[in-house]
């Protein structure tokens, strides 16, 4: 039994969809780069960082205390976007470990230790390669008779 040949309509119509697929993982796995991670936990901190400021502006205590809460929330909400720029990108460790200290010690004492971080992040250009880090790589495994 002689099967009926597949028009060549159908076949274009299958490549494309492959290709479009295909791009589409492509570009989403380009996407959660640890530079693009960290870019967008640093939004949050850079929230966190004003509103931290105009806590620090603000005469009324219990306006102030919302705004404090605001600020400490916007930091905690940065923390998971850190961690898988690190997980991505090791560089991004310091940036992870100093939010992760937001839950210990007061986010006022973190302030330039995430402004410097973050302007790293900033300035990152996107789609390009990150500085060398300064964590060694690991050590060769011994092969040991």
């Amino acid at each position: 039994m002689r099967r009926a040949p597949i028009p060549s309509r159908f076949r274009r119509l299958a490549a494309g969809t492959i290709v479009v697929i295909g791009l589409g993982t492509t570009l989403s796995a380009c996407s959660n780069s640890g530079a693009s991670l960290a870019k967008q936990a640093c939004g949050h901190i850079d929230k966190s960082l004003s509103l931290l400021a105009k806590s620090g502006r603000e005469t009324d205590a219990a306006t102030a205390t919302e705004l404090k809460s605001q600020a400490y929330n916007q930091l905690r909400q940065a923390l998971p976007i850190a961690a898988e720029a690190a997980y991505n990108d090791g560089q991004w460790q310091a940036l992870m470990t100093t939010v992760s200290e937001s839950n210990r010690v007061p986010e006022s004492t973190l302030v330039d230790a995430l402004k410097m971080q973050c302007q790293e992040a900033d300035s990152s250009p996107f789609g390009q390669p990150a500085p060398p880090s300064s964590i060694p790589p690991p050590a060769p495994a011994s092969s040991s008779p």
